[in-house]
């Protein structure tokens, strides 16, 4: 999978060439980065026992080569008044490039939506929300799903607990 500019995941042979080109040392400097981002290059190159020039020129390749594609501020939803989370299982009809595209572009552009998936299978879309309440997920469904022309059906799975890996390691083939 790649990265496009818009932060979406397309399928590619890219990362082919990138995960051949991830060395120890790489993984060592991703791992470390995923888990404080706001490290100095000195820190990190120190925690690796690396000069900060071979730090430094190491996270510019690896940004440079797609691997790194930016840095974050992992954010509390409930902070945001965001206390309910919920995957939607999306059909779309007819099934086309331009009814795809046309569908993830207006997700996307809605605040209530975290992200968006392309999925084969009896669904053709997960899109992950995040609302204050119950009554704001059936408001939102009805406001901004029930309506639409290409939407054939869909469906609502409330998320009780969420949980991700913080780091993400490369896998071996």
């Amino acid at each position: 999978m790649t990265e496009d500019p818009a932060g979406t995941y397309v399928a590619g042979r890219r990362e082919a060439w990138i995960i051949r080109f991830v060395d120890e040392l790489d993984s060592a400097i991703i791992a470390h980065l995923q888990t404080d981002a706001r490290q100095t290059n000195r820190d990190l190159a120190r925690a690796l026992g690396i000069a900060p020039s071979t730090c430094l020129e190491r996270v510019r390749g690896l940004r440079e080569r797609g691997v790194i594609t930016g840095f974050h501020a992992a954010v509390n939803l409930i902070a945001l008044n965001r206390e309910v989370q919920a995957m939607l299982h999306v059909q779309v009809r007819p099934l086309s490039r331009r009814v795809i595209d046309g569908f993830k572009a207006y997700a996307m552009s809605l605040p209530e939506v975290l992200s968006v998936f392309v999925v084969a299978g009896g669904d053709d879309f997960l899109v992950h929300v995040a609302v204050p309440s119950v009554d704001s997920l059936h408001a939102f469904l009805m406001d901004k799903f029930s309506g639409r022309r290409e939407i054939a059906g869909f469906r609502s799975s409330v998320i009780y607990q969420h949980t991700r890996n913080t780091t993400i390691e490369s896998l071996t083939v």
